[in-house]
């Protein structure tokens, strides 16, 4: 049974590309207490050893925006990727690199929502990225990003963002456990 009770209905979740977030929602997903249903056979991308990419994804030129101006905040476009909505399945991790840069909005529209961060360096979170496939990974689409040289300067704005918030609201950080680079910390109003 799931305990509704210690989730929100939506956390919205980050990291930049190559920061191994999704590896790590798949972690958090795991306990049973998230909604899981947003995941389908179209969403999968393998890479290596790794499980890749599963879940939604919400941004510029994926399938469901992250924007606030194209309705990226709406509940119909929250709930549009989970095939069963009502709590009782669990909280949403709704997953965006974007969020940073609507922080504010969300805190507004959803005030009772947590913020989840997922932090790595940017070289390393390149790195990665680039080790996972980058521009050639199918799902979820990186077009908005352009170039290599576009990609690295936007994990750093979105790195920043993130701290930045992250500052601000005095969350704390947690080393991931098998991951020394990558720190994970939840703003929780």
């Amino acid at each position: 049974m799931i305990n509704i009770f210690m989730l929100p209905q939506y956390i919205f979740y980050t990291g930049v590309p190559g920061s191994r977030w999704s590896g790590i929602a798949q972690e958090i997903k795991s306990s049973g207490q998230y909604n899981c249903t947003d995941r389908a056979e179209h969403r999968i991308y393998k890479h290596g050893d790794f499980s890749g990419h599963c879940d939604a994804y919400y941004g510029t030129g994926m399938e469901f925006p992250a924007n606030p101006a194209e309705g990226g905040l709406d509940k119909h476009n929250l709930n549009a990727p989970y095939t069963q909505w009502d709590l009782s399945s669990g909280s949403k991790l709704l997953m965006s690199h974007e969020w940073p840069y609507y922080f504010n909005e969300i805190q507004e529209r959803y005030p009772l929502a947590w913020i989840q961060l997922v932090y790595r360096p940017d070289w390393a979170s390149f790195l990665w990225w680039k080790k996972a496939g980058g521009f050639d990974i199918t799902y979820p689409n990186y077009d908005w990003y352009e170039t290599d040289y576009l990609m690295t300067k936007r994990i750093e704005e979105q790195n920043k963002l993130i701290l930045d918030f992250g500052q601000k609201h005095s969350v704390q950080w947690i080393q991931h456990h098998k991951h020394s680079d990558i720190f994970i910390g939840t703003y929780k109003p």
